[in-house]
């Protein structure tokens, strides 16, 4: 069974539109635990959009299972990053301004500063995860630099999912066991939903966690929180 790390970007996202703070983003965090989140996931951009840095900071007191934190390794996030402590750090090639995460790390062109970001977050403790392609070689390149998982970009098998779900998986189900063979563990994340979640996680025994935000809290509107998290956990 794959784990199931809540994103609650939308929800800051929701409260930064009016301001204030409703709906509480500490308290909805505590409620996804409670509904049955195996983790809670952040993204804090530059511009703070979503997520603010304070925000980490307040979450980090309440959030009981494991705490992930998504990112561009900058100088501001890999400082909040070590003194937070997370349990697992993602670390994602954002650059400023971008929409939502949509490529994976190129291991090779970034392998020295993956290096040196990688040794300094587990010099603190914290689990390292790359987000990244199907391409076995950035796999390769992602254990070359010490990090403990990968976190696959799922926003092409979603795409291609309704036509051909067999053919959107299989890139996904060799990487995944690329990396198992080669000592990474497997984490998945983007555009996974209640419709490709079953599929997907079928045809990767060796994912372990998955990250998910705006679909489930689209999907919460229709559903309730709570329900819609145990109709994710079950898919899992």
């Amino acid at each position: 069974m794959a784990r199931l790390s809540v994103n609650v970007n939308k929800i800051a996202w929701l409260r930064n539109a009016r301001g204030g703070d409703v709906p509480n983003l500490v308290q909805m965090a505590k409620d996804c635990e409670r509904f049955g989140a195996e983790g809670i996931t952040v993204h804090p951009r530059p511009d703070e959009r979503h997520i603010k840095y304070q925000d980490v900071y307040d979450l980090k007191k309440v959030v009981g299972t494991e705490f992930n934190i998504e990112g561009y390794p900058n100088e501001q996030f890999l400082k909040m990053v070590c003194e937070i402590k997370p349990e697992q750090c993602t670390l994602v090639p954002d650059p400023p301004g971008v929409l939502t995460s949509n490529a994976g790390w190129d291991t090779l062109k970034h392998k020295a500063f993956l290096n040196d970001v990688v040794a300094e977050l587990q010099l603190h403790g914290i689990r390292t995860s790359l987000f990244i392609e199907t391409d076995a070689k950035m796999i390769e390149g992602a254990a070359v630099t010490g990090s403990n998982r990968v976190e696959l970009y799922t926003g092409p098998y979603a795409e291609k999912y309704a036509h051909n779900a067999a053919e959107a998986v299989k890139p996904y189900a060799d990487a995944s066991a690329f990396a198992a063979s080669i000592g990474l563990e497997v984490n998945a994340g983007h555009d996974l939903n209640l419709d490709n979640l079953k599929y997907f996680k079928q045809a990767l025994p060796d994912l372990l966690e998955v990250s998910i935000g705006h679909a489930l809290i689209s999907d919460a509107l229709y559903f309730g929180l709570e329900n819609t998290i145990q109709m994710y956990r079950r898919l899992l």
